[in-house]
């Protein structure tokens, strides 16, 4: 299930097929890190094994499945779907986890993968519900943009539901665009864009 709770959304394996990806391994550089000042958020790179990064993608299962089967999720349930969908996908050299942490507390995350050599989608991307409103959101997509362009892509894309209204605000104000479907996933019911690398002048 994509979502983007607000922002969520939802692995690809579990909302969305994943588009073949290709067999050339790109090119990545580090991602640049800076030391937040008291009050700011602080997004990184981090396994997404780390106890503080298996919080959070917990947290979002529990909140994508909370909102599409409108009912608390069960710690079982949760323990299930992190079993079945897996989120080996977002490690080098093709993908990346982040961690985004307010006055040092972690409290949002998002994942990001190439799906093809120019093309990078985003999943799993969270923001607490006690964090949403500070900025939170803005700082996590601008990480994992940036994640993306060290990846060599050149666009990145999602999908979403219909019923994660604030998300989709999101995207809509930081620059993404809808198009039409680019995966047939069972959740999937709007599908974004946006360009990673500004295009050439014309001559």
């Amino acid at each position: 299930m994509n979502t983007d709770a607000i922002i969520t959304r939802t692995p690809t394996t579990s909302t969305t097929s994943m588009t073949s990806t290709t067999s050339t391994t790109p090119t990545t550089t580090p991602v640049t890190l800076t030391t937040p000042a008291p009050g700011a958020w602080s997004v990184v790179p981090e396994p997404y094994t780390t106890p503080d990064a298996t919080t959070l993608r917990r947290a979002y299962y529990a909140e994508v499945a909370g909102r599409y089967w409108k009912r608390s999720v069960t710690e079982a349930e949760i323990d299930q779907g992190m079993l079945d969908f897996p989120a080996d996908d977002l490690a080098p050299p093709a993908g990346r986890f982040l961690v985004g942490r307010l006055d040092g507390r972690p409290m949002s995350c998002g994942g990001i993968r190439l799906i093809d050599p120019v093309t990078a989608e985003l999943t799993r991307v969270y923001v607490d519900p006690r964090a949403r409103g500070t900025g939170g959101g803005a700082a996590l997509l601008g990480a994992l943009e940036e994640a993306g362009r060290a990846m060599g892509a050149e666009r990145v894309r999602l999908d979403t539901r219909s019923d994660l209204v604030e998300a989709r605000a999101l995207y809509a104000r930081h620059g993404y665009r809808e198009i039409p479907a680019y995966n047939s996933g069972p959740y999937a019911e709007h599908w974004f864009e946006k360009p990673l690398v500004q295009a050439a002048p014309s001559a």
